[in-house]
């Protein structure tokens, strides 16, 4: 881990309040309606994260969210779209920020789903809430005491309740980590120096040769264009960003253990799979393919991040420690768990544009590229046949049990199109089945055991 140089909590909260005072973050526009991105909406919605742990799918209405360091309130909107009927608290030390995030819900006509408060992480219990749910996004790696932190949100998370943080990747982001030391060390990392802190570093990182490593690693050609706001807000959230520090997977690991949180997963864990470094993922070398079978979370992760360290954040979900059995995953099910479940469509793929599609193909007796919908939890593009997609329709105004979803099944698929013989029951809920759990791997469906 990166160490901050020694200063007070008090000279750290100054810094930052200075620097989002200046720089309020994120810089998006307050006319933006974040309502059609789906992968953010897919991690941002409650039903993402609750399943991953419990294998049910929930009702995100009536929950209380907790938008840790808000900024400009993109993310608050964010989480009450995602989770309709719920209930977003930001809150954030920079009072510029909240004023934008006041403007932001205001313009949405967001007013009763969410509120701002101007407080520090450690004053929560002023709110006296607890919250179903914790966004701590890009905000953790700038603390003084990340284990302080988690332990504070801990305490205000109900004990069903999940934590979304994230912290940078001190692998990744060791170039970065070199600007802001050689910047800092030549004053424009200064609080007085904000106003000509951009132009002074374009022009030095424009100066250097381009075979110097820096300069190679940390810049591109357009990052020298100072009228653009954006490039100037890259350039303050990277070279320039203060208090910014770098963890190993090892690092987030020892913090949850010691603010007593159990890691659930990471938020893009379709991207940390080890495998998938390898040419052949299912013909890996002997030696290593049984040790991975036999590793845990922790071990797998920091595998990837030496072999691969791409992601700049160390984006997890972590819970309080689990009280009983983990549920069954759905690819260990018999088929008495599968005619004992209900099937839930993910709520991010409802939308007109795939009901609309989705009507095509059926129409067609085409093919269908769900992943064009919703990308972020598959690898390369994830197609289904149009008599899949009629089953996926079926889950449009509500969960359906499996039962019901294999007597339509039996009324289109009568016959053996090899034999002519009618297709038994049992083999038609097995087909129905096997459908719906390669499609569960990426969370478009979610079947969960009735009780």
């Amino acid at each position: 881990m990166t160490n901050p140089a020694p200063e007070s909590q008090e000279e750290f909260l100054k810094r930052m309040r200075q620097q989002y005072d200046f720089d309020p973050y994120p810089h998006v526009s307050i006319e933006k309606l974040p309502n059609k991105d789906s992968n953010t909406l897919f991690i941002h919605d409650l039903t993402t994260a609750y399943y991953l742990r419990d294998r049910k799918a929930i009702d995100t209405s009536q929950r209380v969210i907790l938008d840790a360091g808000c900024g400009t309130g993109y993310k608050s909107l964010l989480l009450a779209i995602a989770n309709p009927g719920s209930k977003v608290i930001g809150i954030d030390i920079s009072r510029n920020s909240i004023e934008i995030a006041r403007e932001r819900i205001k313009y949405h006509n967001y007013q009763d789903h969410v509120e701002f408060h101007l407080i520090e992480i450690k004053d929560l219990p002023k709110l006296n809430l607890t919250f179903d749910y914790i966004n701590c996004d890009e905000v953790l790696y700038f603390s003084t005491d990340i284990i302080r932190d988690l332990s504070i949100f801990k305490e205000h998370l109900k004990p069903t309740g999940i934590l979304r943080s994230n912290l940078h990747s001190s692998l990744q982001r060791q170039h970065y980590f070199r600007a802001q030391e050689f910047l800092d060390l030549i004053g424009l990392m200064d609080d007085d120096a904000e106003e000509i802190a951009v132009p002074i570093t374009i022009e030095i990182m424009k100066a250097l040769n381009p075979l110097v490593d820096l300069k190679r690693y940390a810049w591109q050609g357009e990052y020298e264009v100072i009228n653009d706001n954006n490039k100037n807000g890259f350039l303050l959230s990277n070279h320039l960003m203060k208090e910014d520090k770098g963890y190993r997977v090892s690092d987030l690991f020892r913090a949850l253990e010691a603010s007593e949180l159990d890691f659930l997963s990471m938020v893009n864990w379709r991207h940390w799979n080890v495998a998938d470094l390898f040419q052949e993922p299912d013909d890996l070398p002997a030696y290593l393919a049984m040790g991975l079978a036999d590793s845990s979370p922790e071990i797998l992760l920091t595998i990837y991040e030496l072999l691969n360290p791409v992601h700049r954040l160390l984006d997890f979900w972590c819970t309080h420690p689990r009280q009983g059995p983990e549920p069954l995953p759905v690819g260990d099910w018999t088929l008495a768990d599968w005619h004992n479940s209900q099937i839930t469509l993910h709520p991010q793929l409802r939308t007109e544009a795939f009901q609309k599609a989705a009507l095509e193909a059926i129409q067609n007796n085409g093919s269908f590229a769900i992943s064009s919908f919703l990308s972020l939890p598959t690898l390369s593009p994830v197609t289904i046949s149009y008599d899949v997609v009629a089953l996926l329709l079926q889950l449009w105004d509500g969960p359906k049990p499996f039962t019901t979803l294999v007597e339509m099944w039996q009324r289109t698929h009568p016959l053996n199109w090899i034999t002519l013989e009618p297709i038994t029951p049992e083999a038609t809920a097995q087909q129905v089945a096997d459908a719906l759990g390669k499609l569960e791997v990426f969370l478009y469906v979610l079947p969960e055991q009735m009780v």
